[in-house]
């Protein structure tokens, strides 16, 4: 196995950056403003309209057979709805769930064996992980071996300061990987601390709040691990 510091990992790393979703930001880091929006455009659209009224002559009481009344009536009628939506909008909001600062140890492990563009290849994967989801840590493990622990890990109980070893026998014969494995299927532990085993998995910070198992064929699996419950959304699954 070869070591190295994370700040180094980054200086050599090389390849593409994951992308942002620049809207989806700006949305998330708005969201009061966002919510309220429908109220300002109902609440603008009706004094325009009241303004409309006043000032261009035409009687305050509605006239049916004109068609200057029956577009101020949509428009009232859509101001409304606007209004409405905006209330419901800031009526319901979701329950945040602050992430956690993992408890643990920096790590950047990776197998010497493995050919440089595998590194790289894996290289990327840590990168795209952990700037566009909550993936703090990362391990993968194929053949019988780790080839990659990254990220947040926990603190080995022997040495200060360095992190725990994955031991890949005693992993891969629990019964959270060997279910994954067999099934072929990914495994979401979505709370973490509910799931007995989480015993399985001590080289995760004692704080990890969710786990992705995804299998790699019938030979190896990645465990994603995250700082916030339910934080990995259907797309990062994918």
């Amino acid at each position: 196995m070869m070591s190295s510091s994370p700040s180094s990992a980054q200086e050599a790393y090389k390849g593409p950056r994951p992308r942002r979703d620049l809207v989806g930001d700006w949305v998330s880091n708005n969201n009061g403003l966002v919510r309220s929006l429908p109220i300002y455009v109902g609440g603008l659209s009706l004094l325009v309209v009241l303004l409309n009224r006043a000032f261009s002559g035409i009687a305050l009481v509605t006239d049916a057979s004109s068609s200057q009344s029956r577009a101020d009536i949509l428009t009232l009628s859509l101001s409304v709805t606007n209004l409405l939506t905006g209330l419901v909008w800031l009526s319901i909001r979701p329950k945040y769930v602050s992430p956690v600062i993992p408890c643990g140890v920096e790590c950047m492990r990776i197998n010497s064996d493995i050919p440089d563009l595998a590194i790289h290849e894996l290289r990327w994967v840590w990168e795209s992980l952990s700037s566009t989801t909550c993936c703090r840590s990362l391990v993968v493990i194929y053949g019988g071996n780790c080839f990659l622990q990254i990220g947040i890990a926990a603190e080995s109980q022997n040495e200060t300061g360095v992190a725990m070893v994955v031991d890949v026998h005693k992993l891969l014969q629990g019964s959270l990987c060997r279910s994954a494995i067999g099934s072929g299927k990914q495994s979401y532990l979505a709370n973490l601390s509910l799931y007995p085993g989480r015993s399985e998995l001590p080289f995760l910070p004692s704080n990890t709040q969710s786990v992705i198992l995804q299998p790699l064929g019938d030979r190896g699996i990645a465990i994603v691990g995250g700082d916030i419950v339910r934080g990995f959304t259907n797309l990062d699954q994918i």
